[in-house]
Formats: structure tokens, sequence, C-alpha cells
């Protein structure tokens, strides 16, 4: 298969696009800037905030190969802030890479699998897209989002062969910690306490966390089958129980769960 993953320079789509390559398919990874080091798959310079940019990569990937069989939607920026706090630019950025960046990967590679009669479009979403998370707000609403236009891309492109899928990972030990945008309070807000005892338990649940590679593997069994759900859940068994107890117990009930997971009062 010809498979395109953004956000390919490290985390889950570096995993994904290795693994991949080692299983004998055709991989191109993008990234915002070019990849410093040799890799195993081949790599594209690709901003997905850009639509020139993803274009440009799109055409060059359908020009090498004369096909495109697979889009990953990977690439994606995570956010720590309290909602009434957050920067309206930093709010942005987060929707135009999780959001946007989503749409426009889809828009372009469309044509082509239209033309081509099939194609297979996976969104990486995340476990925090199913429930609003403390100080993750933001970033809960940009892979929310992810989830609809999963769903109803995928109702509109079946005529035409085109599958769409989304994969909701847990934790996973990424670099995520590192390029996170952060919006500690200032010494007078009220949520000062709050954001800086969320910011330490995100990075230290995501440095505990497993590796990318099972994520990898998950994408890979999506892969090989015909007919994908639209929904793919893949993390600890804590946060599956989560989603799984959301959709069954009263809404303030749920709440006062992640109230008591979260040390809130």
């Amino acid at each position: 298969m010809i498979i395109l993953i953004t956000g390919a320079s490290m985390g889950i789509g570096r995993a994904t696009a290795n693994h991949l390559t080692q299983l004998g398919h055709r991989v191109y990874g993008t990234s915002r800037q070019a990849f410093g080091e040799q890799v195993a798959f081949q790599t594209l310079v690709m901003d997905v905030t850009s639509e020139e940019s993803v274009r440009q990569a799109v055409d060059t990937v359908v020009a090498q190969e004369g096909k495109l069989d697979v889009l990953i939607n990977n690439a994606g920026l995570g956010i720590v802030a309290a909602l009434e706090e957050v920067p309206e630019e930093m709010a942005r950025q987060i929707f135009d890479t999780n959001v946007w960046g989503v749409l426009r990967t889809c828009r372009a590679v469309l044509p082509t699998m239209r033309a081509q009669g099939h194609g297979l479009i996976i969104n990486v979403s995340s476990i925090a897209g199913m429930m609003g998370l403390p100080c993750r707000g933001i970033y809960s609403a940009s892979k929310a989002a992810v989830e609809m236009i999963t769903e109803t891309l995928s109702i509109e492109t079946r005529a035409f062969g085109v599958r769409v899928c989304s994969v909701l990972p847990g934790d996973v030990k990424t670099n995520i910690n590192q390029n996170r945008l952060v919006a500690l309070s200032g010494e007078e807000s009220p949520y000062r306490a709050l954001v800086a005892r969320m910011n330490a338990q995100v990075n230290a649940e995501v440095s505990a966390a497993a590796e990318p590679l099972y994520i990898a593997k998950a994408i890979e069994k999506i892969l090989k089958t015909p007919t994908p759900r639209i929904h793919y859940v893949a993390g600890p068994p804590f946060q599956k129980l989560a989603i799984w107890l959301k959709g069954r117990l009263p809404s303030r009930l749920f709440e006062r769960i992640l109230f008591i997971y979260y040390g809130i009062k």
C-alpha cells in the first residue's frame, strides 16, 4: 500500500511509519521541518496548517506513486490551560492543527481516492475527545471535533469506496510533553494551583505510559480489516473503562469520578 502519515517525525507517527515500512508498505512520513536523520521511510516536509503545503505534499506522493491508498492523520498538538484563561491565539493554534489540519489533508487526498475508487483515512484522535478533562478542555474539544468529522466523512465518502475511521489512543509515551502548549496561570489566578497540578500530572502520566508501538500495531490491524469500525479505542484498561462508564452512568456521577481521580474538591 501507498501510505501517507502526518506528524511522522516522532511519537505515534514515527513508530507507525517505521512499523508499516517494516511490513512492506511504501510509507511517506511528513513533518513541518526536514527530518534531521536518515529514516527507513520516505520523508516530506508538510505543514498541516498550510493548505498549499498540504497540497504540494499530496501531489508529490501521487505523482511519484500514481495512487494513494491510505492517509493517517496523526499530526497534532496538546495543551494545558484553564478555559477561562486560555489565550485565544493558543486555542486557535490547537484547532488549526488538530481540526483544520485534518480537514486540509482529507480534502487534498479525496479527489485521488475517489478517482481510483478506493482509499482509507485513519484519523488519530484521543480518548480525551470523549470527555471534558480539567485544564485540557481545548484539547478535548479539538479531538471531539475530529470524531464528528470522522463520522460525517465516513457517510459522505462511502459511495466512492473510501473508508474512514478513527483511532483513540490513551496515554502514549511520546515527546508531546516537550511540544505541549501550556498557559500557566498568574499568581493572582484562582486556577493557578489547579493548572500547575494538572500539567504535572499529565506530564507524569505520559512519561509512564506505554511506547507508541501499540498504536502502530492497532493501525496495522485496521489496514488488514476489509470493513473497519468507525472508532477504535486503544489505551490502558482503566482509560477504556472510563469511556464505557461515561456512556452508562448519569453525567453528574461520572463527573464526580473525574473529581476524585484528579483530586479536585
